[in-house]
């Protein structure tokens, strides 16, 4: 805002630096929230330093505790998800913005959209008593028994485990991930579809070149913001993951993620070492969410160029 007209108008004046204090007061909470987070953490990481997070134990009998395990669990079970919902979720918005006619989109696109206001505790009871019992019976044991050569399938079905915990993130982050691409393909000019058509391109060229490549990096913050809500949810997870605190290759195995870990404990917590090493997790969990948009941020930043037409 130029200064001059700042200050011979008190509205816009106060307008402007109500917002300036708004955002200063965003990065102060901010700041206040890893202070408080890194002082209730310190009795663990003084005992055992930056090591916390490396270490592949938990055993609070001991009080023995390490965050590996918990690290592990979240960021795979949430990369299951985004390579099961990335495919669906840009179908599906291409579909609605670009395919389907007007009276099978606006129902559609609402269906998709309510997926994301069902409650956490909802997901966990369905992958509970309908996905795991699929997945037990019908999913594990095919791909136990012709790609069990493959580590990643190796191991008993069990039904719960890291398999599901990643199917059931996926559902909870499509809409997501959906709804921002559809945002994103809106946004592109209709003259660029036009010309596209002009050149001879088919539908799926004009879909490729004029929408998708153009849209790159919107397609990028959608997947970072459905990265970051699988990498946070807690009560399907812990409802569907097996609660075990333990580094298997296999994804038919039962794991743990930082989020579950701290719902099933922080409660129940009987020592200050205890209570210390479980808000290491969480500040853990923190950090890792912080690196993971963080580093998305930055592929968008370093490609958005590549992709301008």
């Amino acid at each position: 805002m130029n200064k001059k007209y700042r200050d011979h108008h008190p509205g816009d004046k106060i307008f402007f630096y109500s917002l300036r204090g708004i955002s200063f007061l965003t990065v102060g909470i901010f700041l206040l929230m890893i202070l408080f987070i890194g002082k209730m953490s310190l009795p663990a990481l003084n005992k055992f330093g930056l090591e916390f997070f490396f270490i592949n134990d938990w055993n609070p009998i001991a009080e023995f505790y390490g965050a590996l395990p918990f690290i592990y669990g979240t960021l795979v079970s949430s990369t299951i998800a985004l390579i099961i919902s990335l495919p669906v979720s840009i179908g599906m918005a291409l579909f609605v913005n670009e395919v389907a006619p007007k009276w099978l989109a606006v129902p559609l696109g609402f269906l998709v959209e309510m997926l994301a206001a069902i409650p956490s505790i909802v997901y966990g009871l369905w992958g509970l008593f309908v996905l795991a019992p699929f997945l037990r019976t019908y999913v594990q044991p095919p791909l136990s028994e012709h790609f069990a050569f493959i580590p990643l399938f190796d191991g008993p079905p069990l039904g719960v485990g890291m398999l599901a915990a990643g199917v059931i993130l996926a559902f909870m982050i499509t809409p997501t991930i959906s709804t921002i691409c559809r945002e994103v393909f809106a946004a592109v000019p209709t003259v660029m579809r036009e010309a596209a058509y002009g050149l001879g391109a088919t539908k799926w060229e004009m879909l490729k070149l004029a929408v998708f490549r153009a849209s790159v990096p919107g397609v990028g913050a959608a997947v970072m913001l459905g990265f970051g809500r699988a990498l946070g949810e807690t009560m399907a997870v812990t409802m569907i993951i097996g609660n075990v605190p333990q580094i298997k290759v296999s994804i038919f195995e039962p794991a743990q993620t930082m989020a579950s870990l701290i719902a099933n404990e922080y409660a129940e917590a009987e020592t200050n070492l205890q209570l210390a090493a479980l808000t290491s997790v969480g500040l853990a969990l923190f950090l890792v969410s912080l690196i993971v948009n963080g580093a998305a941020r930055f592929v968008i930043w370093k490609n958005k160029h590549k992709y301008k037409i």
